[in-house]
């Protein structure tokens, strides 16, 4: 399991004139993490202080996170979930209604030394060894390119968050739009801003985000998966 040598790196960053929070993770010395269900009861964690609460009883303490997919009514994952090592959820090739349907979908995949964002249909072909992923949809960036359903006027404005990773899958960016964007204003931060090669939509309009460095720990509805650093002790 990874080192965390330090937490992540939030920051704020300028794109055409709108603003985006950005957390960037090193997947080779961090210790990147999905959480659902309280280890005790099996509950759903459900907010980014229910996450903390479990990693303290451990010692450990949160250090940056956002929620990670989209989820059903019972905040169940709508797509594939896997959380150290165990699968609670299958993987999803179908299209369907909503974003999660709009393919291609994909898959970010925590594995040893590295996170990377795999196209949904790749990643059932590689079937890569992850300890911690989580699926959700649109893809945002599939291998340098927008995805092809994106319109530059497109008029369906969110906040939005999402994820993109490197090549050497060592570099993984977290951002979250400080105000309504369309999919391919998002979309196009990661390519263009971030220069990433793939990217990953986690949601929109119930974003939320926990940086103590930009001094947000955002509330709001209970969440499905989250996604998160984790301090250990003695390097809270």
């Amino acid at each position: 399991m990874p080192v965390a040598a330090q937490a992540a790196e939030c920051r704020t960053e300028t794109f055409e004139g709108a603003r985006y929070s950005v957390c960037e993770v090193d997947a080779a010395q961090e210790d990147l993490r999905v959480f659902l269900n309280a280890p005790d009861s099996g509950e759903t964690l459900g907010s980014f202080s229910a996450v903390n609460g479990v990693l303290q009883r451990a010692g450990q303490s949160l250090g940056f996170a956002m929620n990670a997919g989209m989820y059903h009514s019972d905040r169940s994952p709508v797509g594939l979930y896997i959380e150290d090592g165990k699968e609670a959820a299958p993987v999803v090739t179908s299209a369907g209604p909503g974003n999660f349907g709009l393919l291609p979908n994909g898959v970010l995949c925590i594995r040893e030394g590295r996170a990377d964002v795999f196209e949904t249909l790749r990643y059932v072909d590689e079937a890569p060894q992850c300890r911690h992923a989580t699926q959700s949809g649109p893809m945002l960036v599939i291998d340098g390119a927008l995805h092809p359903r994106f319109l530059k006027d497109g008029d369906s404005r969110y906040v939005r968050n999402g994820v993109g990773t490197s090549q050497d899958g060592t570099r993984a960016v977290f951002v979250m739009s400080g105000g309504p964007v369309n999919f391919h204003t998002f979309g196009r931060f990661f390519r263009d801003h971030l220069e990433l090669p793939q990217a990953l939509y986690f949601d929109g309009n119930i974003s939320r985000l926990y940086a103590p460095e930009l001094g947000r720990s955002d509330i709001g509805f209970p969440l499905g998966p989250i996604i998160g650093t984790v301090t250990p002790p003695g390097d809270g």
